[in-house]
């Protein structure tokens, strides 16, 4: 009578199964005796068929996975030490892991055989080879350098890494001490450093710089670990990591962030010069032309005099005015522009900036309108930075804006109680993707500039911008070509004061 093998397998007294991958590189069970269901505490429809996952936690399918891909990948028996939270009745020591080959040597699936808990000397020096052999396997793939010392400091073994960063050839490598790889201004504190790591068991990390074997200089990273084996024989186990390039791009940053404060600082100290050198005769250019424009002193003899006195007013304001522009961009930029804050009546300031601009405005055949509600409350401002702001606005609505069309003032309080200053006009625009560049200073957007044939510093709306953020508030601009624009200026909660 022939044996029935497969009776065999179901009734045999120790637990086993068999595991192949699934179609989704899962570990899934092709079958399973009595014993491993009893071990697991399941039945056969919850693990036959199904993932190791079905039935083990994660901590233990994961504990079997890895095991299954040690045999996978050196086709050899592996075992597995079973782990205390497995339930089950049967106490079990280990499993045997091994590989089931097809006549062309292809693994065809995993025999998963379970060890009673016995003291049999035979499972643990399996065990332990199958430790020594995951770890080995670990050592040589790594990616990252890793030397073991002896208790002397000499190299005992070093990995595949260590050897393609640094260029030296394992038995150039192999008895030398690890000292001996660092630049000579470090060798001596290598050599103290490592003496007391391993006797103490100290975990350590550090730079250090390496000689490689075409004689440059490597920056590293490394993290030393003592361990220690049998008879208290000591070894220190260093991963280093090449930090070279890092290093570079460092040193370039920091020469790079050098520069930049040296221009910075050459930029400071030309600027508080040309506030003297330039504004000083601009005023006594203006002065004098005023005082020649009204004949002070008797008439001009020639009446294209006072054309040309008039061309020189007006040039002189305008360069007066870029300069001042720069000027407290510079102060803004350094930090140096402090606020003069008192409080002030919204409305006002706005009639007073639409008055200065009124004669623009009516040059360029454009309305003004100003629109407040009721009962607007006052702010605690800088009058001066604030008046600029709107001044800002205000002629850039000008000085963009086509002939008959109209400029809005509006100021409300918003429903997060900020006060709300609004200047909307309907002339070119700006195009929605150069916007954040209209607020960068000296941001000229080139659409705007050639549609009105205006050109100025550039630094109108970043003024306005920086000036507003000066007393904590926000400046929030809307635009589209051809449409108008739209800019919000918020100021915060705490600047409001008791309404008029």
């Amino acid at each position: 009578m022939p044996l029935d093998y497969s009776k065999l397998f179901t009734t045999m007294p120790v637990p086993r199964m068999i595991v192949g991958l699934s179609k989704h590189n899962q570990y899934q069970v092709l079958d399973a005796n009595e014993q491993i269901l009893n071990y697991f505490n399941h039945g056969s429809d919850q693990v036959v068929g199904h993932s190791i996952h079905n039935f083990m936690d994660h901590e233990n399918a994961r504990h079997f996975e890895q095991a299954f891909e040690v045999c996978l990948s050196k086709k050899k028996m592996v075992t597995v030490q079973a782990l205390p939270g497995v339930p089950g009745n049967i106490r079990i020591y280990s499993f045997i892991v091994s590989p089931v080959l097809s006549a062309e040597g292809d693994v065809e699936g995993l025999d998963i055989l379970g060890q009673p808990d016995v003291s049999d000397q035979s499972i643990l020096q399996r065990e332990r080879d199958d430790a020594i052999l995951l770890l080995t396997s670990v050592f040589d793939v790594s990616e990252i350098a890793i030397a073991v010392t002896d208790y002397n400091g000499r190299v005992v073994r070093v990995n595949d890494a260590f050897i393609r960063t640094y260029g030296w050839g394992r038995d150039e490598l192999i008895n030398a001490e690890i000292a001996g790889l660092v630049t000579p201004d470090e060798r001596e504190l290598a050599r103290k450093n490592h003496r007391e790591y391993i006797t103490n068991g100290v975990r350590s990390s550090g730079e250090m710089k390496i000689i490689r074997k075409d004689g440059s200089i490597a920056n590293s990273l490394f993290t030393t670990a003592t361990i220690e084996l049998s008879q208290k024989r000591r070894f220190q186990v260093t991963t280093v990591m090449d930090i070279t390039l890092r290093k570079q791009m460092e040193q370039s940053l920091r020469m790079a962030k050098d520069q930049a404060d040296t221009a910075n600082r050459a930029k400071s100290t030309f600027l508080a010069n040309m506030s003297h050198e330039l504004r000083t005769p601009l005023n006594a250019i203006i002065g004098f032309s005023e005082m020649m424009e009204k004949e002070t002193f008797g008439p001009l003899a020639n009446d294209k005099y006072v054309e040309y006195l008039g061309d020189i007013h007006m040039s002189a304001n305008h360069l007066l005015e870029i300069i001042n522009e720069v000027l407290d961009m510079s102060k803004i930029e350094a930090g140096r522009l402090e606020l003069e804050e008192e409080d002030i009546d919204l409305a006002e300031l706005v009639r007073s900036v639409t008055r200065m601009m009124a004669s623009k405005a009516f040059g360029s055949g454009l309305r003004i309108v100003e629109q407040y509600e009721d009962n607007l409350p006052g702010v605690h401002v800088d009058r001066r930075l604030l008046r600029q702001v709107l001044i800002n606005l205000v002629t850039n609505a000008v000085k963009f804006s086509k002939k008959g069309g109209r400029i809005d003032i509006i100021i409300c309080t918003v429903q997060s109680g900020e006060i709300c200053i609004t200047v909307k006009d309907e002339g070119v625009g700006i195009p929605s993707d150069k916007i954040s560049q209209a607020l960068e200073p000296f941001g000229q957007v080139s659409d705007r500039a050639e549609n009105s044939h205006q050109r100025g510093t550039g630094l109108g709306l970043p003024l306005a911008k920086a000036m507003v953020e000066l007393h904590g508030g926000e400046l929030k601009l809307d635009s589209a070509l051809g449409v108008g624009t739209t800019v919000d200026v918020y100021l915060p909660v705490h600047r409001i004061v008791a309404r008029r």
